[in-house]
């Protein structure tokens, strides 16, 4: 597996290998070992598997509040998206900055988002498929989000807001400023 630390330090791009031949591929898309090694001993218990039909799908921004905070491993398995982080740790160097990953069926990689951070992606194409595990649970009362287009962020979707097709949930989400602290940045030595 090839992992590149990202503008944010604590979001991970990660391809793993594949090894092809006529029948097909085969590819490790998690170890534990590796992911020890960067100091990742936090559990997967849930994989989760969407899949959007049309080009323009934005779901976020996304997080679980403690005591059920999520890590996510993301990856596409059909189609592309746009997959971004932000950071919401309230007193870390870069709160409020975000990263942005294309992931693809065809570049094989994968975003580690640790808890901390909201999680979105809007689709590519059509028919995408996304595959991500997580740290926690689903917890609806510690289900939160702020609002994918916050001028604040300052996130560049690829798109005009009139093509993004959103929930209901996703339009009401507030700007990062109005939402409530939900983490604080824990400095490591």
């Amino acid at each position: 597996m090839h992992i590149e630390r990202l503008e944010i330090p604590d979001i991970w791009l990660i391809t793993p290998k594949k090894h092809g031949d006529a029948r097909g591929f085969f590819s490790e898309t998690f170890r534990v070992d590796v992911f020890a090694g960067y100091g990742v001993t936090v559990p997967f218990l849930q994989d989760n598997h969407v899949r959007s039909t049309q080009k323009g799908v934005l779901r976020g921004l996304h997080f679980q509040t403690l005591p059920h905070a999520q890590g996510k491993l993301v990856r596409c398995t059909r189609g592309s998206i746009l997959d971004v982080a932000v950071d919401i740790r309230a007193g870390s160097p870069t709160y409020g900055r975000h990263v942005t990953a294309e992931l693809s069926a065809d570049n094989w990689s994968q975003l580690w988002v640790p808890p901390g951070f909201a999680h979105g992606y809007l689709t590519l194409e059509d028919d995408c498929e996304v595959i991500y595990k997580v740290t926690d649970y689903y917890a609806p009362e510690c289900d939160r989000g702020i609002a994918w287009d916050d001028p604040a962020l300052g996130i560049d979707w690829r798109i005009s807001a009139a093509e993004v097709i959103l929930s209901d949930k996703d339009r009401k989400q507030p700007k990062l400023a109005d939402a409530p602290l939900a983490f604080e940045y824990m400095r490591q030595e």
